[in-house]
């Protein structure tokens, strides 16, 4: 009898596949980074797809100096608010928030995500998280944020997403005293990345609700025969009998879709300030028209139109001697047919 193989279907790569428990995507990890102190990371909301016409300038390419079509994914991407720094210790279980200062004015809109914090005492806070550093019971400092969507006409809300952001410098001292500096003020994404840069992004997927082994896990439907005591699209059996359980592995029906993904290394192509530069006729489906700041990111997003899309400086970064690209067209033709 031959020996029959058949590979399991369906990556068991991100199980258990579960709903993220929160729209905003969050970064467990910051790279170190030296050089001038600035933010490790930025936000926006995904618009869609279009291409743009470029020159290929990655080294060794079979068509290095030519022409080519990129497909790019359009994020517009409003100033965003500092509103704290937070200050971490170590303890026996890891890093702990030990204590945080917020800006003394802060957007009313941020009471619609949470309880308004108390920001009278910011200097008493600051002068404190200053004592603990040079007492050396600081491991970090990092920003709280703040996006503003009230600002943009294709995402249909005004309450902010706040997230944490890792700062970028030498030491904590240079931590502290930037965090200081831009404690309350606007950021925007040129202060952060600039053309050409490489990055990480992270967004929750597409939600496609409780789905079947087929479509979940891509098993194969059951042959006629197999099938007249059941359904055509279920698992043919659990497992064994001993052990006497079933095993995580097994495919079975759950939750498919909005789960959190990030995806390491994606490379942005320009950062442009005028939307009507990528805005094509009759604008984006399901989003409309880009009126501010924009991202072009080189291939695609995780998440669909109006998602919030973070962005990082890279964990796993590759030396590609890339610099700025050279964006000969942007597409700019109806995605509506």
């Amino acid at each position: 009898m031959a020996n029959v193989h058949r590979p399991n279907r369906g990556s068991l790569a991100f199980s258990p596949r579960k709903r993220a428990k929160s729209h905003i995507p969050r970064f467990r990890s910051w790279p170190e980074a030296t050089g001038e102190p600035r933010l490790q990371g930025f936000a926006g909301y995904k618009v869609g797809m279009t291409h743009v016409i470029m020159v290929d300038d990655v080294k060794n390419s079979l068509t290095e100096g030519m022409e080519i079509s990129v497909p790019v994914t359009v994020v517009e991407t409003p100033a965003i608010r500092v509103a704290a720094i937070r200050a971490y210790g170590n303890d026996s279980f890891g890093e702990i928030a030990i204590a945080e200062a917020w800006a003394a004015e802060l957007d009313p809109e941020l009471e619609r995500r949470m309880p308004m914090p108390d920001t009278g005492n910011t200097d008493d806070s600051l002068e404190k998280i200053s004592k603990l550093i040079e007492e050396g019971k600081v491991s970090d400092i990092r920003a709280i944020t703040y996006t503003l969507p009230k600002s943009l006409t294709g995402v249909p809300k005004k309450k902010p997403d706040v997230m944490e952001t890792g700062i970028a410098a030498k030491d904590l001292p240079t931590k502290f005293e930037f965090g200081k500096s831009i404690l309350g003020t606007l950021v925007s994404v040129t202060d952060v990345f600039r053309n050409g840069t490489i990055i990480d992004t992270a967004a929750i997927t597409t939600g496609k609700g409780t789905q079947g082994p087929v479509k979940r896990w891509g098993i194969q439907l059951q042959k006629g025969k197999h099938s007249r005591q059941g359904s055509l699209r279920q698992v043919g059996t659990l497992g064994p009998f001993n052990p006497s359980r079933v095993s995580w592995r097994v495919p079975q029906m759950g939750q498919m879709g909005y789960h959190q993904r990030t995806e390491f290394n994606k490379r942005i192509l320009k950062i442009g300030a005028d939307g009507e530069e990528v805005t094509p006729e009759g604008g984006f489906i399901n989003y409309g028209l880009v009126r501010g700041d924009y991202v072009l990111i080189k291939g695609s997003v995780p998440g669909p139109s109006k998602r919030l899309i973070r962005l990082r400086d890279p964990v796993r970064a590759k030396k590609t001697g890339l610099g700025e690209p050279q964006i000969l067209h942007i597409s700019r033709e109806s995605k509506q047919g």
